[in-house]
This record gives structure tokens, C-alpha cells and sequence, in this order.
């Protein structure tokens, strides 16, 4: 009796202990499936253009794409949504410590850094490019418009190249053309992105457009708040984005030797080069109301180029 009751006892273990492991299985497979979403609907609202370049990738870097791009996105909008620069330092704070802590396998229960954590894990992710992006979007909190270009263009490779790089780690590439090629191409993605939202910050009284432009055209700051149209603030929007298409041509220069498996992290070069033949059609009118809408054919422009593997 005492040998039954003990092998009952055992088997009754056993069967709590296996329904115990299927509802952690399932507790866990839950956690990350709402992160996926939260990390999905996130890149959605916030960078579309970012979202469609990440479903075009190959499976095994999907995930951990949207996952360094939510990441960027989380660090872009601090500085919209606070209202002190304080508030902003401590935002930033809390990803510096999250960014150490997914490096010691100890994630914060937040669905971002969940997601990042899981990409770090799989495609042993270079921390330094995560610190540098949270770094120079942390400077970024003060406030003020670009000094010049050059400076626009240092605040973009510490941003958006950075962010290539890990989507070409995401991609298992490591190599120096490909490399080369990002660079230019985050600087043009961060001389874009400043005249895409002109418009926005003008309407909120702010302009970030590099100064030594600004002066050699004659454009005050006022001239973009009250959306003036005239030549010189055209000229100003000529001159930045001649600079953008300058390091788009520079970045397909090296297209010979980028290997092929580092293309789908350059898809952007599709959103960046609709942005400029658009504003040169507007004859670089940076408020033209064409210019605030989304391109109906973008979506399909970005398949073909995934299709045939360039940028």
C-alpha cells in the first residue's frame, strides 16, 4: 500500500509539474506575442515607411528589425512628448540602464525592450550602437536649430546609420563596403527626415534646418514658422536636399561591392529618393501640400525593389 500511494504521489506530481511547464509555455508565448504587437502598431503610427522596410526582409530578421527600429522610434519621440528637458534626460535614463541590463540577460518588463532583448540575444547585437543612438538623440534635447550642415550630418550617422548598422547585424553582414554604403545612406535618411518635418515643427514655432544655409539664403527662422514660400526658403530646401541625393549617389557607388545579402537593410533608399523627386517636382516648395501626403505606390515601389535586390 505504502509503494502505491508513493508511485500515486509521483504520478500526480508529474502530471502538475507538465501542466505547471504548458501554462508557463503558454504565459510566456502570450508575453510575446503582445510585445510583437505593441512593437507592430508602434512602427505603424509612428514610421510607416520604417514598418514596410522591415516586412520585406528575410524571416529570420524580421523580428529583431522591427524590434532596433521600435527601439529608434521609442528614443525619436521623447523629445515631442515632454514637455521639460528633465523629463526628457530621465526618459533617456531609463534606456540607458534598460540597454545594460538586456546586455545581462535581465530585460525591464516593457515591450520594447523585451522585443530588443531578443534581438540582442539572436544576432548578438553591438551594444555601442544602441548607446550611441540613445546619446546623441539625448544632446538632441536641447533644443536647438543645426549649426551647419556638417553638424546635421554628424547627429544623422550617429542616428540612422547607427541604425543600419544593426539592421546589417540583423542581417548576419558584416562588411566594410556595406558598411561605407550605410553611413551615407543615414546620413541621407537624417537630412531627409529634418525637411520632411519642417512643416511640423514650423507649426509648432520651432525650426531645426542647418543655420549657415538658413543665413546664406536670407531665410530668417520666421520665414519657415509662417510657412513662406518664396525663393530663398525654396533655395534653402535646394541646397539640403542636393546634399541628401549627393550621399545617396555616394552610397551606390559602393553597390558593386555590397554583398547582396546587405541590400534589404538599404530599402529606405526607395522612401528617401520618392521624398526628393516629389520635392523637386514642388519645385523644392518644402510646404507644398503634396509633399504631407503618403505615396499611394510606395508600398509596391518598395516589393520591386526588394524584388530585384538593389538600391
Amino acid at each position: 500500500n505504502s509503494k502505491i500511494k508513493t508511485d500515486l504521489d509521483n504520478t500526480v506530481k508529474d502530471i502538475m509539474q507538465k501542466k505547471l511547464n504548458n501554462v508557463s509555455k503558454d504565459y510566456t508565448c502570450c508575453i510575446s506575442s503582445v510585445c510583437v504587437l505593441h512593437v507592430v502598431f508602434l512602427l505603424r503610427s509612428r514610421d510607416y515607411d520604417g514598418f514596410l522596410s522591415s516586412l520585406l526582409l528575410p524571416k529570420e530578421a524580421r523580428r529583431s528589425s522591427l524590434a532596433v527600429r521600435a527601439f529608434n522610434v521609442e528614443l525619436a519621440q521623447v523629445k515631442d512628448s515632454v514637455s521639460q528637458k528633465t523629463i526628457g534626460l530621465m526618459r533617456m535614463q531609463f534606456w540607458k540602464v534598460a540597454i545594460e541590463e538586456i546586455y545581462r540577460d535581465d530585460p525591464p518588463n516593457q515591450p520594447v525592450s523585451a522585443e530588443l532583448w531578443r534581438a540582442v540575444r539572436k544576432h548578438y547585437l553591438t551594444k555601442r550602437w544602441l548607446l550611441r543612438i540613445i546619446t546623441e538623440r539625448e544632446k538632441d534635447l536641447e533644443d536647438r536649430a543645426y549649426r551647419n550642415l556638417q553638424e546635421l550630418e554628424a547627429y544623422s550617422e550617429n542616428t540612422q546609420s547607427s541604425l543600419i548598422y544593426l539592421l546589417l547585424e540583423c542581417l548576419g553582414v558584416k562588411d566594410v563596403h556595406a558598411d561605407h554604403a550605410a553611413s551615407h545612406i543615414g546620413k541621407a535618411q537624417g537630412i531627409v527626415t529634418s525637411l520632411r518635418a519642417t512643416p511640423y515643427h514650423s507649426s509648432r514655432r520651432k525650426v531645426y534646418l542647418p543655420m549657415d544655409i538658413c543665413m546664406l539664403h536670407g531665410a530668417s527662422q520666421e520665414d519657415f514658422i509662417r510657412g513662406n514660400r518664396e525663393q530663398n526658403v525654396r533655395d534653402v530646401t535646394y541646397d539640403i536636399a542636393s546634399q541628401a541625393h549627393v550621399h545617396l549617389q555616394h552610397a551606390r557607388s559602393f553597390s558593386n561591392s555590397v554583398p547582396a545579402a546587405a541590400t534589404p537593410a538599404f530599402l529606405q533608399t526607395v522612401v528617401l529618393e520618392d521624398y526628393l523627386q516629389r520635392v523637386r517636382r514642388a519645385d523644392f516648395d518644402v510646404f507644398h501640400p503634396s509633399l504631407q501626403k503618403r505615396n499611394p505606390l510606395l508600398p509596391f515601389q518598395l516589393y520591386l525593389r526588394s524584388w530585384k535586390n538593389t538600391y
